[in-house]
């Protein structure tokens, strides 16, 4: 059924209505983002983290500080508390990126919690880090404690809890042997000392602005920590200085492998067979080794054949039957002893005779390796 022309109208008019109000926004219209999650803010969201401020260099206790972008860093110090640092686990550094994140561990406990860079400081060169009231609560520290700062790159869930000002789970504890290790890094009179490398000065108070120069030690500054890999070389070259008592001896010259002699034990018992021809091939100007002359293999004894005999008990060997006489002497004439005897229709090949089974044995391996598999010892009586 089809609706009046007035109706449809009506219907009309209502639905243009409606479409006019929404795009207009009006006072009474729907409001789309009531309907939506909270939006991310700079606050809290990902984005919170960029760009990273660097800064100009600055002095502090007539030191110069120049904040880098270094994915490396990692040194052990001394930490200070702030006292208005607020409850999150944030803290202070002079030259790592704002924002950032560091793995803060206790040289005391070897608890280690992550924080998040927030600010410059401390302004003082004893310290190497300054610690926010809920870092330093998680961690347990109290000031001037010993710790170790080292950059990490930890995943978003964790950044965004320390955004919020929440605090993440403890890392796994340093083991005992490494606190052991990493406080003998730590400068006497304050300041900090890196674990990175030689890349920068690691000073009791502070980072110099220009790379390291090789110096000795009666020229390094008191106070100043020796980098980890300058001391790790001195230790080594002691070690091999102190090897130099049991000398190698020097080689005369360079030799070829191939030119070297190979001696080869032979049981003084064993009997050496005849040693297989092998090809040998040189390349130039390279002098191989002689070949080893082969020990010549005694020829065997020949085996005299037995005078016939015609003591019962004697054997001969038969080798094949024909029917044909001329294919008979054929083969007898081949083989050692051979001879030919009628049976019936068939002329039949034998060797012989032999006195005992033993002679009659060996000339049937002789018969079965010329060719015939069905040769048989036979008695000759």
């Amino acid at each position: 059924m089809r609706l009046p022309v007035d109706v449809r109208k009506a219907f009309l008019a209502l639905g243009l209505s409606a479409l006019l109000a929404a795009c207009g926004g009006g006072s009474g219209g729907y409001d789309v983002a009531s309907t939506q999650a909270s939006p991310r803010t700079a606050a809290n969201g990902p984005e919170a983290d960029y760009p990273q401020v660097l800064g100009e260099p600055f002095a502090v206790d007539g030191q110069l500080y120049t904040p880098e972008d270094t994915y490396s860093y990692d040194s052990v110090g001394y930490a200070t508390v702030e006292k208005g640092g607020g409850n999150g686990v944030s803290v202070a550094h002079k030259t790592l990126p704002m924002p950032s994140y560091v793995e803060v561990t206790s040289l005391e406990s070897g608890r280690t919690v992550l924080a998040r860079v927030e600010r410059r400081g401390p302004m003082t060169s004893q310290r190497l880090v300054a610690l926010s009231q809920g870092a330093a609560a998680q961690l347990g520290l109290a000031e001037g404690a010993p710790v170790r700062v080292r950059r990490v790159n930890p995943p978003e869930y964790e950044r965004a809890e320390l955004r919020a000002g929440k605090t993440v789970p403890e890392r796994l504890a340093t083991p005992d042997s490494l606190l052991v290790v990493l406080k003998k890094k730590l400068p006497t009179a304050g300041g900090f000392a890196s674990l990175a490398g030689p890349t920068r000065a690691s000073t009791a108070t502070g980072i110099a602005s220009t790379p390291v120069q090789p110096s000795t030690a009666s020229a390094r500054p008191a106070g100043v920590a020796a980098p980890v890999e300058q001391t790790f070389d001195r230790t080594f070259t002691n070690e091999r200085q102190a090897n130099r008592a049991y000398p190698l001896p020097a080689l005369a010259g360079p030799q070829s492998v191939a030119s070297v002699p190979v001696a080869r034990a032979v049981p003084p018992t064993a009997t050496m067979a005849r040693a297989p021809e092998v090809q040998r091939y040189s390349l130039p100007g390279v002098q191989t080794a002689a070949p080893i002359a082969a020990t010549p293999r005694p020829a065997p004894a020949p085996v005299l054949p037995a005078p016939p005999t015609t003591e019962s008990g004697a054997f001969v060997v038969q080798a094949a039957a024909f029917s044909s006489k001329g294919n008979a002497d054929r083969l007898a004439s081949k083989l050692d002893g051979g001879f030919v005897t009628k049976a019936g229709n068939f002329y039949r090949v034998r060797c012989g005779p032999y006195a005992t089974r033993g002679q009659a044995e060996a000339a049937l391996a002789k018969v079965r390796a010329a060719g015939y598999s069905d040769a048989r010892v036979f008695s000759a009586g």
